[in-house]
């Protein structure tokens, strides 16, 4: 199967994303709320790598509320947050990212630690679309109990519309989804889920806290939601997305080669 982004809106929902005939090369814009979200998407983003497509991160917040307490040493925000970036440059020199195109934005939370929906964040989301001119930007569903991944995507999204931007969004299921429309989804077999699981787990913060708080491991949680994806599908696992178009007709946008 073929098809643009545009035919699966129209009529070919869900499409296997490995199938579709897309342009090269293309933009990816990594909109990751939290240190460790680029992960939980990493087949997919793997596959786009080895297309030769330029991907640029942008981890949101700092994640620091997210490790345990004298974890490793760390105590205060400061280690806390040294950690967790720690964490994300191993995790993305194992994918092959190059150091350049990870960008830790720190912005701020509000007084319950949830990223703001401020002028600011505004603009530094706009610094980082215009910086790399996206063709595709992947984040968490805004339809989730996670407040940062909701906020992250209202962020994106008061950006596209004011600025109207010519873009793709992806939105990918999560552990914390509540519901999404499945578009996409990229299956994958037990290499793969090795090869991720390896990468989740140089977040050892978060290994940690989920083995102590969930009794399983973060590569374990995340592949748990992978496999029940893959159901559908007939695979072993899958990631699945949501897209959203933003801006003018494809016959007008860039993205009409896809």
């Amino acid at each position: 199967m073929t098809s643009s982004l545009q035919e699966v809106l129209a009529k070919q929902r869900p499409a296997r994303l490995d199938e579709l005939s897309l342009s090269s090369p293309l933009s990816l814009l990594v909109l990751a709320p939290h240190p460790d979200d680029f992960d939980a998407i990493s087949v997919t983003l793997n596959f786009f790598h080895q297309r030769g497509d330029s991907i640029h991160l942008a981890v949101l917040t700092t994640g620091a509320s997210g490790v345990e307490d004298g974890f490793s040493g760390a105590h205060t925000a400061a280690e806390k947050t040294a950690l967790r970036e720690a964490e994300q440059m191993a995790s993305c020199a194992f994918f092959g990212l190059p150091p350049e195109c990870l960008n830790f934005l720190r912005l701020l939370p509000d007084e319950k630690g949830n990223l703001r929906l401020d002028a600011a964040n505004h603009a530094a989301i706009r610094s980082q679309i215009a910086a790399c001119q996206p063709d595709l930007v992947f984040m968490p569903h805004g339809s989730d109990s996670n407040v940062t991944h909701q906020r992250t995507y209202a962020l994106f999204r008061a950006v596209a519309l004011t600025d109207n931007l010519n873009v793709w969004a992806v939105l990918n299921q999560d552990a914390k989804t509540l519901a999404m429309r499945t578009d996409l989804y990229m299956p994958f077999g037990a290499d793969n889920a090795e090869w991720k699981a390896e990468m989740l787990r140089l977040h050892l913060s978060q290994h940690q806290r989920n083995l102590n708080m969930r009794g399983q491991g973060f590569d374990q949680r995340v592949l748990s939601i992978n496999r029940q994806a893959g159901v559908s599908f007939q695979a072993d696992y899958a990631e699945l997305f949501e897209l959203e178009r933003f801006g003018a007709s494809e016959a007008t946008h860039k993205q009409a080669r896809m």
